[in-house]
């Protein structure tokens, strides 16, 4: 079970996590977890550029290794970057010291091709969004920004169709909004149909697609 809108309950509790920004103007925040993935992460690159469009990509510290190329093509782009831990670890089921050493390998992997990060720039989201407020309160005093989300597209679940997947963000999408994609292999489908027709739309709305 998910929650399409997070619900206003759930972000009150939670104030110290970023799950929108406050804005007066027509901007959408995309968000994109689990890459770089050769294909994937290629084909969402190719389509924000299409329509000028930026967003913040959360990467895994062990994919970084794997494609170096293509993470420096996220960067060379414009777009930018957040951490999700080295290997895509559950917060909930880590002890703090191992999931804090996560972080800070993935931030050392990112480090080495932007030395110029400062403790503005560190943006962390955890993986399936569960981290426990001792790890998230340490994460916030060592200058991490952490990073939720307002609208889940949930083009990860293999159980909804890519029209389903496309109504979650169209409906459900406003100013401000901070919206999750991943550029991973099983959101494949999903992503491939939801995104070039969700840009369009909300282009044509008058809308910018702004990067954290």
């Amino acid at each position: 079970m998910y929650f399409i809108k997070t619900p206003k309950i759930i972000r009150f509790f939670l104030k110290s996590y970023i799950w929108s920004v406050d804005t007066n103007n027509k901007e959408i925040y995309l968000t994109f977890d689990d890459g770089p993935t050769p294909v994937i992460t290629e084909f969402v690159l190719d389509t924000l550029r299409k329509h000028k469009a930026k967003a913040t990509f959360f990467c895994i510290g062990k994919n970084i290794d794997n494609h170096p190329e293509l993470f420096q093509r996220i960067i060379d782009e414009g777009h930018s970057i957040g951490n999700h831990t080295q290997n895509h670890v559950n917060g909930w089921k880590t002890n703090n010291k191992l999931y804090i050493r996560q972080v800070y390998n993935c931030q050392s992997v990112i480090g080495k091709y932007l030395t110029h990060t400062t403790k503005k720039q560190i943006l962390f989201r955890p993986p399936y969004g569960k981290i426990k407020n001792s790890q998230a309160k340490e994460l916030i005093e060592l200058g991490y920004k952490i990073i939720m989300w307002s609208v889940l597209s949930g083009d990860f679940d293999l159980n909804i169709t890519k029209e389903q997947c496309l109504s979650n963000v169209l409906k459900n999408t406003k100013k401000g909004d901070i919206v999750v994609f991943h550029d991973s292999k099983k959101a494949y489908k999903n992503v491939e149909y939801t995104l070039p027709v969700m840009l369009k739309y909300f282009s044509n709305k008058g809308f910018n697609f702004k990067k954290l």
